[in-house]
């Protein structure tokens, strides 16, 4: 079997969040599994950011001139062959070469024209997949592109599509002015992309692929309601049959303190002194003072108010009279920077926070700290609460998405559970799960059993791979 996964995003090539995480993993899981039987595929955009370790490696395997509406682009295609799985970059200098991978005016002509390259690639290469696997709004146009321009022609009749939402609130809506001089399409497709007055894109996905998978069996229901479809239930509900849940997975072997070069010091659920070693320096790396025995509370995330960080700000000078200290990383909304970095300058001796993007420093905190906490208003799937496990440090999160699949409540009575959680969008209720975790914290020979448990959990991808190849024979 064929399966073509389309994406803008991958590790280790270019990341911005969980959708490359995904993309990097997921394909080597789906082809360790079907083996010799599966021919697996992706392909991204050449950005500027790809290490030139990885485009030395690359191999040219066509160039041409593609048509998008009245223009005509150059289209180079290379491939890099890693894990048993081919990747390929789509290069065009106007469109990719750029210091972001998002954020232009003209985002919806560069993944437009991305788009038209892959359906172009496929007669190019002479490869037609059994399965065209497309993630997100920006590779949405694949899916109507070949509904509504390929689907008739020989070897592309026969592609089956899969369409996976990670974030429902990114949908790739236009106004009507870019239907055929943007993304040349005709005034017949206009019934298939539009919605609320506008081209949305993922509405025209939704439509026109054969299946729709979200990142988690939970999040899978709640974007059928108002609350968290971002203006989309009405056309989710008309086709949720062919929606359904497959909880994300993460790299185990990237993400394993046993063998990651980032930390100061290797640990594993057999042997936890290294994870005291970690934190040690990280205490040391964020200028706090170097207490083991006080609890260590991290945030990695981007500073949104969707990820909760209201409710920590409503409780936080609240939350700093315990003894714990508090390390923040990421970027966002600015001014949640401004507080937080304000924050702390007023607690020096407790609060740390780096306002940027570092995944070697997100590793160090992964590692070193005992809690982290996400208390998020939504939340797809979230890679991060598996990631902290793996790293022995416990989960707090609030039950939504995939935080309610993933993230089980410390029982007292029997001990089971891989975390603390709370229901409500709630401050109180979020300090009330972080107290009880600390109070479990204090308890120093039920913590460390109860942190060898958490980082027992499989969150690999295998179990999910085989969900998703299940819906690839099917199809």
């Amino acid at each position: 079997m064929k399966i073509l996964f389309v994406g803008s995003e991958a590790l280790p090539f270019a990341s911005t969040g969980g959708l490359a995480d995904v993309l990097g993993a997921l394909p080597a899981a789906v082809k360790r599994a079907m083996g010799e039987g599966g021919d697996v595929r992706v392909v991204l955009p050449m950005y500027r950011c790809i290490k030139e370790t990885y485009l030395k490696r690359c191999r040219k395997v066509c160039e041409t001139h593609i048509p998008l509406s009245w223009r005509r682009q150059y289209m180079g295609v290379y491939a890099y062959e890693k894990d048993g799985v081919t990747f390929y970059f789509i290069d065009n200098e106007y469109y990719f070469n750029r210091p972001a991978l998002y954020g232009d005016y003209d985002d919806g002509e560069r993944f437009a024209y991305f788009s038209k390259a892959v359906m172009e690639m496929l007669r190019w290469l002479d490869y037609y997949p059994d399965v065209l696997h497309a993630n997100d709004w920006q590779s949405a146009l694949c899916l109507i592109y070949l509904k509504r321009q390929y689907g008739s022609l020989p070897g592309y009749r026969d592609i089956r599509t899969v369409y996976t939402i990670h974030n429902i609130g990114y949908q790739g809506i236009y106004g009507f002015e870019t239907l055929g001089d943007v993304f040349g399409l005709c005034d017949w497709d206009r019934g298939i992309v539009e919605y609320d007055g506008c081209v949305n894109l993922t509405k025209g996905a939704i439509v026109c692929a054969d299946r729709v998978t979200t990142v988690s069996p939970r999040y899978a229901q709640e974007i059928l309601t108002p609350y968290y479809s971002h203006g989309l239930h009405h056309i989710l509900q008309m086709y949720q049959d062919k929606i359904s849940g497959i909880i994300n997975g993460i790299d185990v072997d990237y993400y394993n303190p046993a063998s990651d070069p980032a930390l100061d010091a290797s640990f594993s659920a057999d042997s936890l002194d290294g994870k005291a070693v970690c934190k040690a320096k990280l205490q040391q790396l964020c200028g706090l003072p170097q207490k083991p025995d006080t609890p260590l509370v991290a945030m990695v995330s981007r500073l949104a108010s969707h990820k909760g960080f209201d409710l920590v700000q409503r409780v936080i000078d609240e939350i700093l009279q315990d003894d714990i200290q508090f390390v923040l990383l990421g970027t966002g909304e600015k001014p949640m920077e401004q507080f937080f970095a304000a924050l702390a300058q007023r607690h020096p001796d407790k609060v740390c926070v780096k306002l940027c993007y570092d995944k070697a420093l997100s590793k160090k905190i992964y590692a070193g700290a005992d809690l982290f906490l996400m208390p998020s208003q939504s939340e797809p799937c979230g890679l991060a609460q598996m990631i902290a496990s793996r790293y022995g440090t416990v989960p707090v999160v609030r039950e939504t998405g995939g935080l309610y699949d993933t993230i089980k409540p410390y029982n007292q009575y029997d001990g089971s559970g891989n975390g603390f959680t709370f229901a409500n969008y709630n401050a109180h209720e979020m300090m009330d799960a972080l107290r009880r975790a600390t109070a479990l914290y204090r308890q120093r020979e039920k913590w460390q059993a109860f942190v060898v448990q958490c980082m027992a959990v499989d969150f690999s991808w295998d179990r999910s791979a085989q969900q998703y190849i299940e819906i690839y024979r099917a199809l």
